[in-house]
């Protein structure tokens, strides 16, 4: 954002891919007894992914942000903020550094690639 000279974060509390934060935790104990992220959650009754981005694009399209360059992963975003009113002119996809990254964080950015959709960039090895 600094290098492009402007643009906005908005951050929604939306734990746990929207199941919320005491839903998270029970996560969390699933996938400590194997489940991934996107099993843990059906099993517990939710989607792989709840959120809403409604409000999202609301404050995005109230601060006259109607097009964007959006940094995510998640292509469920890409193709809400479109329906939604604003135009993704660019999804640029966010890495987590390698020196950064535990065997935990590789097998759940491997089920995000696999089961989610998300950018195949994020299994990128390099920092």
């Amino acid at each position: 954002i600094a290098a492009h000279g402007y643009g906005a974060i908005v951050y929604l509390r939306q734990e746990g891919r929207g199941i919320g934060l005491n839903n998270k935790l029970a996560a969390y104990n699933l996938q400590d007894k194997g489940l991934d992220t996107v099993e843990a959650n059906l099993k517990l009754g939710f989607g792989a992914d709840d959120r809403s981005f409604e409000l999202s694009a609301e404050i995005l399209k109230a601060i006259d942000m109607n097009a964007i360059d959006l940094l995510t992963n998640n292509p469920n975003k890409a193709a809400a903020m479109p329906a939604l009113g604003v135009q993704v002119l660019n999804t640029i996809a966010i890495i987590q550094p390698q020196a950064e990254r535990t065997p935990q964080t590789e097998e759940y950015l491997k089920t995000k690639v696999e089961k989610m959709g998300h950018a195949s960039k994020l299994l990128d090895k390099k920092s």
